[in-house]
């Protein structure tokens, strides 16, 4: 990418100025489809300035090894007005481009690299090897690996440095209070559902200030915004990702009775619960006896390209024929990055079409999982601090949506929760009448994601059940569990297995009590961990993602390079070791 990126510039930030009452109703000219008529959060200038040099660098410099949030990630060494007067005064072509010099130097004088902005620190509670650490690994050479596993928290530690707490206009990095942990690579910001993961891997390393102090950045995201934002980016504040916010305060307690961490985070919860459940995320399901249900789905306040995917975007569009059904895919993209699994034929209506991605007409499974035990969560922590009033409240939302769940989505012959999709015949006005026919019978890991849940995990027949069901379903291979049976070329599509749905589910089947279902945890762990040891002995590094075909290698597809780090792989490993140890007589080579 000519020299510009051969200075290691990663990331480059900013942060916006406004709140979630900013969210101002999309117009468009076009009669579309529904969903193209939800809200919109608006962008900042210095994102929109960022997107046009994004573009012209993916003209200067051509496609290859072209990463096109590298720009997005670029902060200000000026004031916008002087840098974005410097970027028009530049030279143009005949064509209207720019030459990689004039380009360079543009950049060079007036833009600053992420690792301007972010300082390595040495968190305050690492030790080399904390007391108690893992006791049940007795194997040396897994002992040796989770130690350098371990150490890795220390690679990952940044925190946002002051300059962009003071000038936040001239960065897209939001200027958290607290030390982070990134997930690496060219992740170099927080992001949401990460954090829960390596979060678990932080208590294992006895790191809870930390992790505390990880929990605290996302509560202040919340208090701004309304909702956790997908990461700590100007550009992301246009949608969340996986509501585990609850689940995160709830371990940290576990470890450290933190009552003031509780009461601080239970507003917060309460907020967080309220953007699931109201305006465009909920949905109303009228079940065969009449009755109406509330559940959850995916929905990004945003209809343009994304700005960290902004080239890519307009690509996969340019397909389209007019301008209607362009804002339409961009929600739809933008709301599959919601879910955390972009991408995946597991939204689109057509398998072999990006461009008919239909996320926001989905009721996904998964969500509805993390929000029933966002509900029980709450409740727990309201007992936890003497809110028997609120305690109380969210044990009855739990049990609505128990009870929703039940009736849309499981399926008692096949022992799987299946997605919902939703069917345009309706008598009333947003609410959806239930229909067996529009449950997705595809087989996704997330089908077994509802295991995680305790209201799920204590009934020991469904748990059997499910357990065969996931047995014979296909998913489980030799290096883990697949995310899902078709072979697309997208990230979260077969043969790709990702730490958190390995995570999810084995400690679902663990929870049960089941000594079958526990057998089967154990050795899905196994597989995983082995894995992970393999690949690490061949390329000194964790990874986002893994080929659960096959032992020893890591995944690819999706639309950036494979990363490495990588926060909440290291922090599986770590809670799967805790959880089952490693024998000495059990080798850890692929078998």
């Amino acid at each position: 990418m000519a020299s510009f990126q051969s200075i290691k510039i990663i990331n480059f930030t900013l942060f916006i100025s406004f709140t979630a009452a900013m969210v101002v109703s999309s117009e468009s000219a076009h009669t579309c489809k529904p969903t193209d008529h939800g809200p919109v959060v608006p962008t900042t200038p210095l994102v929109t300035f960022l997107h046009t040099i994004q573009e012209t660098a993916l003209q200067t410099f051509g496609p290859s090894k072209f990463d096109p949030k590298f720009y997005v990630d670029l902060s200000l060494k000026f004031d916008l007005l002087v840098v974005k007067q410097a970027f028009d005064d530049l030279p143009r072509t005949q064509n209207g481009s720019v030459l990689a010099s004039d380009l360079n130097g543009f950049l060079s004088k007036f833009m600053n690299g992420a690792q301007v902005d972010l300082e390595v620190v040495d968190p305050v509670d690492f030790v080399a090897e904390p007391d108690g650490f893992l006791p049940k690994v007795v194997h040396q050479g897994v002992r040796n690996w989770a130690m350098e596993v371990h150490s890795l928290w220390k690679n990952l530690s940044r925190k946002v440095l002051n300059r962009v707490l003071e000038n936040p206009e001239l960065h897209t990095l939001l200027p958290l209070k607290h030390p982070v942990i990134i997930p690496g690579s060219r992740f170099q910001e927080v992001y949401y559902w990460d954090s829960y993961w390596v979060i678990r891997g932080l208590l294992v390393s006895k790191m809870y200030e930390t992790a505390k102090g990880i929990v605290l950045n996302l509560i202040d995201l919340i208090d701004t915004y309304g909702y956790v934002l997908n990461g700590a980016r100007a550009y992301y504040t246009n949608r969340s990702q996986p509501p585990l916010l609850s689940s995160m305060v709830i371990e940290v307690y576990k470890r450290t009775n933190d009552t003031d961490l509780v009461k601080k985070a239970l507003p917060a919860l309460i907020k967080e619960h309220k953007f699931w459940n109201s305006g465009i995320h909920n949905v109303t399901i009228e079940d065969a006896h009449g009755s109406t249900h509330n559940l959850s789905r995916y929905y990004a306040m945003w209809n343009q390209p994304r700005p960290e995917s902004f080239t890519i975007d307009t690509e996969t569009a340019s397909k389209l024929k007019n301008d209607c059904e362009k804002e339409q895919l961009y929600r739809e993209l933008a709301s599959t990055a919601e879910t955390g699994w972009d991408f995946s034929t597991r939204w689109m209506k057509n398998t072999s079409d990006l461009t008919t991605l239909s996320t926001t007409t989905i009721v996904p499974v998964d969500l509805n999982a993390y929000i029933l035990k966002m509900e029980l969560d709450i409740s727990f922590l309201a007992n936890a601090v003497g809110e028997s009033s609120q305690a109380s409240h969210f044990a009855r939302a739990s049990e609505s949506r128990k009870k929703a769940m039940d009736i849309v989505f499981w399926d008692e012959e096949k022992g799987q929760w299946f997605d919902y999709w939703l069917n345009a015949s309706s008598d009333q006005k947003d609410v959806y009448k239930w229909d067996a026919s529009y449950q997705n019978q595809d087989i996704f890991a997330s089908n077994f994601i509802p295991l995680w849940v305790q209201l799920f995990n204590s009934d020991e027949t469904v748990v059997n059940k499910v357990a065969q069901s996931l047995e014979s379903s296909g998913l489980v291979r030799s290096a883990g569990i697949a995310t899902s049976l078709r072979n697309s070329g997208e990230q979260w599509d077969f043969p790709n297995g990702w730490a958190p749905i390995q995570h999810m589910i084995v400690e679902g089947l663990v929870k049960s009590g089941s000594k079958e279902a526990r057998s089967l945890a154990k050795d899905i762990a196994i597989r995983w961990i082995r894995t992970n040891y393999a690949t690490y002995k061949t390329s000194k590094a964790m990874h986002e993602k893994y080929d659960v075909s096959k032992c020893g290698e890591f995944g690819g597809g999706g639309e950036y390079v494979p990363q490495t780090g990588f926060g909440w792989s290291n922090g599986v490993v770590l809670a799967f070791l805790e959880e089952f140890g490693w024998a000495e007589d059990l080798s850890p080579n692929c078998q």
